[in-house]
């Protein structure tokens, strides 16, 4: 048989093997309840995120609703109907009005050619003209023996000179001024 001591270490032992069991089973417990809060507040999270797209789905709803009722009052909009598309090129075409006897034109291309010779430069330089004051445009071009820098400098000068609302009494451009000056005049002896 036992004897006291060994039965008591052996009841030290069982209690201690309890202990550990409950311990165990106490743990696990434990964890299951934390996973079931984490996935309760990833469900949370997701119903509010479901919330706010179905909040902003009933606003967009209700503004789409208002824009029609405006559509139907204010505005008169409606949806192309299938008789409303062309066929082709040519059937849109038909829809042009014929042109009157003096109106101009069509523009087709729009381009200038910088001709070689001075013949080409006399054509290119008649043909560009001011449409407000019918002065002589001045073109930037790197083909001309002048710097492109300065040609483009002069050329946006002239045209603020020209653009600009205030006119003082002696404004004057440089180029009027050289001429002048070849000449021996001064734009204050012109206007005396």
């Amino acid at each position: 048989m036992m004897n006291s001591s060994q039965a008591r270490s052996l009841g030290w032992a069982a209690v201690l093997a309890i202990c550990l069991a409950l311990v165990t089973v106490l743990s696990f417990k434990v964890h299951a309840v934390k996973s079931e809060v984490l996935l309760a507040e990833r469900q949370l999270i997701w119903l509010e995120r479901e919330k706010l797209l179905l909040e902003t789905e009933f606003e967009t709803r209700a503004n789409q609703r208002q824009l029609a009722e405006w559509n139907q009052v204010e505005f008169g909009y409606a949806a192309p109907r299938s008789g409303q598309f062309l066929d082709g090129e040519r059937q849109l075409a038909s829809l042009g009005e014929v042109r009157g006897p003096d109106a101009p034109n069509p523009i087709r291309l729009a381009r200038a050619d910088i001709g070689d010779g001075a013949e080409g430069d006399a054509a290119t330089d008649a043909a560009m003209r001011s449409p407000v004051s019918g002065a002589k445009v001045t073109l930037a071009s790197a083909a001309t023996e002048k710097d492109a820098g300065a040609v483009f400098t002069q050329a946006f000068g002239d045209f603020l000179i020209e653009a600009s609302p205030i006119r003082p009494a002696k404004a004057e451009t440089p180029r009027l001024a050289k001429a002048l000056a070849a000449q021996g005049l001064t734009a204050q002896g012109l206007g005396e």
